[in-house]
């Protein structure tokens, strides 16, 4: 009986390490981001293209495009690691990789809009 208590916690560990969410970086759904960034003046990046960014973008918006990548990073440093910060893309896959980036550089609280602007649009 020792042994299967023992097996069991054992596997609960680490399988449960796995399963841990990232208390850091909050995924968002559309209208969550909306009435995030809607609701108040908040630190708010575009990480898409120049080219994307003047095609249309959320209200606010500063743009930083994650291919250039000097440039991200010194934009980075106008921003409050301390207070929130949304990031989106156009579908979202380039702004979950800021917000690791954003993470690693110190960021506290990120919020990753789900679906990118294409979905925020709809």
């Amino acid at each position: 009986m020792k042994i299967i208590v023992f097996i069991m916690s054992f596997f609960s560990t680490i399988f449960g390490a796995f399963a841990q969410t990232d208390n850091v970086i909050e995924l968002l759904s559309p209208a969550e981001f909306k009435s995030c960034t809607n609701l108040k003046e908040v630190q708010l990046i575009d990480v898409r293209t120049s080219q994307e960014f003047n095609n249309g973008f959320i209200n606010n918006a500063t743009n930083l495009d994650i291919y250039q990548k000097q440039a991200f990073l010194e934009g980075l440093e106008y921003f409050d690691k301390e207070e929130p910060i949304y990031v989106y893309c156009q579908v979202g896959g380039r702004s979950r990789s800021a917000a690791q980036i954003l993470k690693k550089v110190g960021f506290k609280k990120i919020y990753d809009l789900k679906g990118g602007y294409q979905n925020y649009q709809r």
